[in-house]
């Protein structure tokens, strides 16, 4: 069972991001505000789920959440300030519109940078220990497939409704045969010919 607070007393938004290791497309970011003592079983890292489950959840949790946001940095600015910076930007445009506004930030993972002067908190696989990660999780992923679904049918060929623009072989071999297109993050080893000097993954 997922625990349903990191910060006794606060109102605490969770977060976490999709789409950092694609090789196209933007990264997306959810925060969430849950209720006091909020619980729902079902609620896990969104890897951990079924498709179809992370859709149901998705409707449980905009239903219950008290606030919840999404922030989108599209692969221009991800080319431009890198993905790291882009994910945590992502984040803190979810956060901007969270309203009450929070009072403490739980963040999946272990790199995060100052909310206005909000106190937070990086916690490794945090989406699969707090249930607000977990629901931020859910509906970051969601959401981000919903626009590669759309982007696919924008540019096909690049099999965007398997991989969601992930670096498959799919995709790669796509990238050879049909080239980039306003999508892809040219600053990405897209081929998958080079040694990588950062952690890309999800």
């Amino acid at each position: 069972m997922l625990e349903s607070h990191y910060y006794t007393g606060l109102v605490e938004a969770g977060c976490d991001e999709a789409g950092r290791g694609c090789l196209a497309g933007a990264v997306y970011a959810a925060a969430v505000i849950l209720p006091p003592d909020y619980r729902n079983e079902l609620l896990n890292d969104s890897k951990q789920l079924s498709e179809r489950r992370r859709y149901e959840l998705r409707t449980q949790i905009e239903r219950d959440a008290v606030s919840w946001a999404v922030g989108i940095v599209g692969p221009e600015e991800i080319d431009k300030i890198n993905i790291l910076r882009a994910s945590i930007l992502a984040m803190h445009r979810a956060l901007d519109q969270l309203q009450p506004r929070p009072e403490a930030v739980i963040v999946d993972g272990n790199r995060f940078q100052r909310w206005q002067d909000v106190p937070y908190t990086t916690i490794i696989k945090g989406d699969g220990k707090y249930l607000s990660i977990a629901a931020a999780s859910i509906l970051a992923k969601t959401y981000r497939d919903d626009y590669m679904l759309e982007q696919a049918r924008r540019y096909p060929g690049y099999g965007w409704e398997q991989n969601k623009g992930y670096p498959t072989q799919q995709h790669r071999d796509a990238i050879r045969r049909l080239g980039t297109t306003p999508l892809h993050r040219m600053t990405y080893n897209l081929l998958g010919t080079q040694e990588l000097s950062l952690d890309f993954g999800e």
